[in-house]
């Protein structure tokens, strides 16, 4: 595929990422989505809301006029975007949750378009960075959620969604 934009090249990652995730999540063996892997770890359903969480709030605040990473605190934030969010879904409604809340954020994006994601915003350091910039800063934290599975899934048995991928099977 040829990109004409920096942004349909970075949803197009960012679509890659979601994708890789909800495939590392049908790898798990369903009583293990809710295990915790060590007394403070996240399960794999904490880890797939935390990215449903994320990937909602990123878009909310990077499609936004006034977007602004610090103009809540974190955790107010997260919830002013959560907002009915089940937070014990089954896997089906999980795995769902995953692509609808993506596909929702997608199209939050593309509205904005390229030329708003390429101005400044203030991140949650308080300095100043572009929006798309962000954006990749966001797929570079859900990509490092998604290798927290894969580790899950040897701690289950089992090989990698990716690692099968690139091995052919």
């Amino acid at each position: 595929m040829t990109y004409t934009t920096l942004l349909e090249e970075t949803l197009e990652a960012w679509a890659y990422t979601r994708r890789g995730v909800i495939d590392e999540l049908r790898n798990l063996p369903a009583s293990g989505l809710d295990r915790r892997p060590w007394p403070k770890g996240r399960t794999a359903t904490e880890l797939a809301l935390h990215l449903v969480d994320m990937g909602l709030m990123m878009a909310g605040e990077l499609s936004r006029p006034d977007g602004d990473f610090t103009r809540k605190p974190f955790p107010r934030l997260i919830r002013a975007y959560a907002k009915g969010i089940s937070r014990r879904p089954s896997r089906a409604a999980l795995l769902k949750m995953l692509q609808t809340t993506h596909a929702r954020a997608e199209r939050q994006i593309r509205r904005a378009g390229e030329l708003h994601m390429l101005q400044y915003i203030t991140r949650f350091d308080g300095r100043p960075g572009t929006r798309l910039a962000w954006m990749q800063h966001a797929i570079a934290h859900e990509e490092y959620h998604r290798g927290q599975l894969a580790l899950y899934a040897r701690l289950a048995g089992r090989t990698p969604a990716l690692t099968k991928r690139i091995l052919g099977g």
